[in-house]
């Protein structure tokens, strides 16, 4: 029969092979088939060499020992399959700017070229159901060419298809029907291989082999393609990430070391930010519609399943790999980062619904929690997130900000080591410096002042039987310190101790403030000896403080509230060790409350403070007045001030007397230059304008006319603003007070002619510069400053006459002084000089 002949050398024609039965393939596979390899081989002709390929593995591949596909198969024919698919590719690329409706040889020859691509690709399809059907378990040994030259088939296909509209512009739908085959094909091809390579047995006894890296190759094979795929179907791109981690997880004993974990957690990172934004964007499409459109919403619930499926599969691979990726926690962290930015509290937030909000954080934000905890005991991840040269962009300061309060909120329930390894500094020269969790904590919190002066809002914590009640960025932060703090393991309190008091000196003052909330905590919940001993500690640092400095201001503060916390006892032992009744100890009460003591206490040591300060002040009236003196006078001003203010009640009748005279003895040494010129005067000014104020009702009226005129004088001197603060203070507490005329602003023995003349000046003076202010307003728009005016003649001779005037109240003060007691030896040679000073004046005149 002519079926069972043996076939000629000579001819081999493919029409005629396709129709042999079974039985005869597979007697003369041993004579044909190396013809056909030839042939396939040496071909360079497109068509002749899928008309081959398509023989060969309908007719004969299914005769081939599965052992010796490698050798007598794929390893022959498919480099040059791969090969022609690559020229296809190119002549399309090439040829596709020539395509129109018009050039029909030109559109004939392409679609052509995607048919013959079309049935490549089908003919890889087959060869990859001849192995799964014919193996239960598959060593990639003795098949190692398929898999490659599929994987590169299928890559550049969908590179192909992915290009498509720029290749092809606006000519696509001449060949579009085409290339919807081309990429279905090359989708069914590669759903093909996944069931053939999920069939792969490894030994997982090898170190190290060729099926191992063949294995790794074809993993990262398909994450290329995951990364072409990626915008051209969810689906598909979701499953073949599925098929990635599978495997890598499936082969993990022998895989671990030899992955380009970094590779693939960039991809998957990157995955999972772009479905991210995705989300947000289709969110926001609603919220900018108003409506919620039920595709929209559909779309949206999709993509938003997607982000959750990324999510949880970096969270299993992170899981399972974790010893490996110390490269990849830097990414890790900036992921975590790029998420919160763009999700409210953050500033740089999408603007979205508050059901999508809660939608996008009940589905995928809450994967990240989990993801963290992994994270926390990996030393390199803590050096990422710690790394003390970490340099963000605003927008990505508060989300580092909320890690941290994350990762507090998670260390306690960690072993000891894992919380030191947080919390302290790293001790190798070697590695890069890291902060330790709390200095870190404090720095970020200083970056987020935008979000601290809207204020953003944050969910906070609900308690029975209430609703949830939103807070304050400062309030979430401040909570989740203190918790942390109740929880910190003993051998780390030092960093504490160190963390918090750096944090206070901070020249932030909300970050100060926060450090001093905390520590106020720290002071309650502790012991008592805790506290006092932290009080003591601060007393000692306030007395080594060279100067007034913020520093100090911060110091001072904290110390006047854990003040209150200390137990009696342990207020008698500071009051023992720092006793009032020494001079040098007045520079701590100056910001001490007395509120703070007993009865008793407080009685007692008003007395002491009253005792000790009036008599400083006593004794620098008696010295030589030197401006270096003023310091510690300043201090002593300031703790009579402080004792007034919070202890006034307990002060008899004669040390308040005693405290008011020494007041009112010291104001007749400042003078409007000294004042003006020279910055520890001014602090004594500031001191005194209170200090006579807490005496306004038993005051000489006399003196409370010098005071005023003092600074009517002063403000055209445009004096510091603590200075205006304090003449402010002062006024506000002269309310209805009635001052005689007769010692009033020197105007009482003016002839009514003087005084008609002196309103008219007034008069003209006020209207002149009513109306300079109103042209510079026509002129400089409403944000920009006004000039500074010029003083007109006449304003100068007011500034005459006001000097003038506070001359004569300083002498009449004198006058006053001298019939209530004896005066001081030094006080007629200052007269005598002021005397030659007047004569000195008048030849000037």
């Amino acid at each position: 029969m002519a079926q069972e002949r043996a076939v000629s050398p000579g001819a081999l024609a493919l029409d005629e092979l396709s129709g042999w039965p079974e039985e005869l393939c597979r007697r003369e596979l041993p004579s044909v088939l190396p013809r056909l390899l030839s042939m396939c081989q040496h071909s360079d002709n497109w068509i002749e060499h899928i008309q081959i390929l398509k023989v060969i593995v309908k007719m004969f591949l299914p005769h081939v020992d599965h052992l010796t596909l490698e050798q007598t198969f794929f390893s022959q024919v498919l480099p040059k399959t791969v090969k022609l698919f690559d020229e296809m590719i190119n002549d399309l690329t090439s040829q596709a700017k020539e395509l129109s409706s018009q050039n029909l040889e030109i559109q004939t020859t392409l679609r052509n070229i995607l048919q013959i691509m079309v049935q490549v690709l089908g003919a890889l399809t087959g060869c990859v159901q001849h192995v799964c059907a014919s193996q239960e378990s598959i060593i990639l040994e003795n098949i190692h060419s398929l898999p490659f030259s599929v994987l590169h088939v299928i890559k550049s296909t969908f590179v192909h298809c992915k290009n498509s509209e720029s290749v092809y512009s606006g000519r696509l739908h001449l060949v579009s029907d085409l290339l919807q085959a081309l990429f279905k094909e090359a989708y069914s091809l590669q759903k093909q291989l996944m069931e053939l390579l999920d069939m792969v047995h490894m030994d997982p006894s090898a170190d190290e082999n060729d099926d191992i890296l063949s294995m790794v190759v074809v993993i990262h094979s398909l994450l290329d393609i995951c990364s072409v795929i990626s915008s051209m179907d969810h689906a598909f791109h979701a499953n073949t990430w599925k098929f990635i981690i599978k495997q890598s997880l499936k082969h993990q004993s022998v895989l671990k070391s030899q992955l380009k974990h970094k590779d693939i957690i960039t991809s998957l990172c990157d995955d999972i930010l772009f479905s991210f934004h995705s989300c947000l964007q289709l969110a926001e499409q609603m919220t900018q519609a108003d409506t919620q459109d039920n595709t929209d919403y559909r779309l949206f619930q999709k993509t938003l399943k997607l982000c959750r499926f990324f999510a949880n599969s970096l969270l299993h691979y992170t899981k399972e790999f974790l010893p490996f990726l110390s490269d990849s926690c830097c990414t890790l962290h900036q992921l975590y980062l790029q998420i919160h930015s763009k999700f409210p509290p953050s500033l740089y937030a999408t603007r979205i619904l508050k059901a999508q909000q809660e939608e996008i954080a009940g589905a995928f934000l809450v994967t990240l929690d989990p993801l963290i905890s992994q994270l926390l005991t990996f030393q390199p991840f803590v050096q990422a997130v710690l790394d003390s040269k970490l340099d963000l962009p605003c927008e990505l300061q508060l989300p580092q900000c909320l890690l941290l309060v994350v990762v507090m909120d998670k260390l306690p329930s960690l072993p000891e080591d894992v919380q030191t390894l947080w919390c302290t500094e790293n001790q190798s020269s070697e590695a890069t410096t890291r902060t330790p969790l709390l200095k870190a904590m404090f720095y970020s919190f200083e970056q987020c002042s935008g979000e601290l002066s809207l204020p953003v809002h944050l969910r906070g914590v609900s308690t029975k039987g209430q609703a949830e009640v939103a807070v304050t960025l400062y309030q979430h932060v401040c909570v989740h310190l203190c918790t942390f703090i109740a929880t910190f393991h003993p051998s780390l309190f030092p960093e504490l101790d160190a963390a918090l008091l750096n944090a206070v000196l901070s020249a932030n003052m909300i970050t100060s403030l926060l450090a001093m909330d905390a520590w106020c905590f720290l002071a309650r919940y502790g012991t008592a000896e805790l506290c006092a001993h932290h009080v003591t500690i601060l007393a000692h640092l306030i007395k080594s403080c060279p100067g007034e400095c913020y520093q100090l201001i911060n110091l001072s503060i904290l110390l006047r509230r854990l003040f209150f916390f200390m137990a009696p006892s342990h207020q008698v032992e500071f009051i023992q060790k720092f006793s009032p009744k020494e001079v040098e100890n007045l520079r701590l009460w100056q910001y001490i409350s007395f509120q703070a003591l007993s009865a008793e206490l407080k009685r007692q040591t008003a007395e002491e403070v009253a005792t000790v300060g009036t008599a400083q002040c006593r004794e620098w009236l008696s010295s030589s007045h030197t401006l270096g003196d003023l310091e510690s006078l300043n201090t002593v001003l300031s703790s009579l001030l402080a004792l007034c203010h919070s202890a006034g009640e307990a002060l008899d009748v004669r040390q308040q007397t005693a405290i008011m005279e020494a007041g009112s003895q010291l104001w007749p040494f400042l003078n409007i230059k000294q004042v003006t010129g020279q910055p520890c005067v001014q602090q004594t000014f500031s001191l005194l304008l209170p200090l006579l104020g807490f005496f306004i009702q038993t005051l000489e009226p006399q003196l409370i006319s010098q005071v005023v005129t003092l600074q009517t004088s002063l403000l055209k001197f445009e004096p510091p603003d603590h200075v205006r603060l304090a003449m402010l203070d002062f006024l506000s507490t002269l309310g209805k007070l009635f001052i005689p005329q007769a010692i009033q602003t020197g105007f009482i023995d003016e002839t009514e002619v003087a005084k008609v003349e002196r309103v008219k000046q007034e008069k003209v003076l006020f209207w002149e510069r009513f109306a300079k202010v109103t042209t510079e307003e026509s002129k400089w728009p409403p944000s920009q400053p006004y000039a500074q005016r010029a003083h007109p003649e006449l304003l100068l001779e007011e500034e005459y006459r006001s000097a003038l005037l506070a001359a004569a109240g300083a002498v009449e003060a004198t006058e006053s002084l001298l019939q209530k007691a004896p005066a001081p030896p030094w006080l007629l040679m200052e007269m005598e000089a002021l005397q030659e000073r007047i004569e000195k004046l008048k030849r000037m005149l």
